[in-house]
């Protein structure tokens, strides 16, 4: 506020503003920085979102487990990675750190690779095809055909992302509805 802000043209807010530097400062670099600020409905829903947030995740982590080891079983799918799953390389560590619950979201490949994940995507019916995490519906996205479309599968393997790679971050629906609608997907892409 009081020394120059080299990333905004060493301008001084304090100075330059007075009074209204704080709110200058928000919107010049922080904004720049981290984002837009949000008008106030948007800030009071996201704070309804995270007050429930506690209700909400044992389930999340609950139906994430429950996907996670469906999709281990399936003949279709490559590889999972769930925290929560024994076998994970993470898996010790979850447990160590996360003894009530890991996470929502989950991976996996399926060994008919980017072509059949892609229809995989085109055939599901509850699940979103959006980018939310902890979201209360369930949401799915595949970076190779979505995110990370413009990349070939070699780009995209350079840049850490596996042209196969589903990211599934599962809602509080009833776990055997979702499961229901990935295998209806999975029979659908093959």
């Amino acid at each position: 506020m009081c020394t120059p802000d080299e990333s905004y043209h060493g301008i001084v807010y304090a100075e330059k503003f007075g009074k209204m530097g704080y709110i200058q400062k928000a919107v010049a670099q922080l904004m720049r920085d981290l984002g837009t600020c949000q008008a106030p409905m948007n800030a009071f829903i996201l704070n309804l979102g995270l007050e429930s947030l506690h209700l909400r995740m044992p389930r999340h982590c609950e139906n994430a487990r429950k996907v996670a080891e469906y999709l281990q079983s399936r003949p279709e799918v490559g590889w999972v990675e769930y925290p929560g799953l024994p076998g994970d390389k993470y898996y010790e560590l979850a447990q160590k750190y996360m003894p009530n619950g890991t996470c929502g979201v989950l991976s996996f490949g399926l060994k008919g690779g980017r072509d059949m994940a892609v229809r995989f995507m085109d055939n599901l019916k509850l699940v979103a095809i959006v980018t939310h995490v902890a979201d209360a519906r369930t949401c799915v996205l595949h970076p190779a055909s979505h995110t990370h479309r413009q990349l070939n599968d070699e780009q995209l393997v350079e840049a850490g992302v596996r042209p196969d790679l589903i990211r599934f971050s599962t809602g509080i629906e009833d776990a055997a509805d979702i499961i229901a609608d990935v295998e209806q997907a999975l029979a659908a892409a093959k």
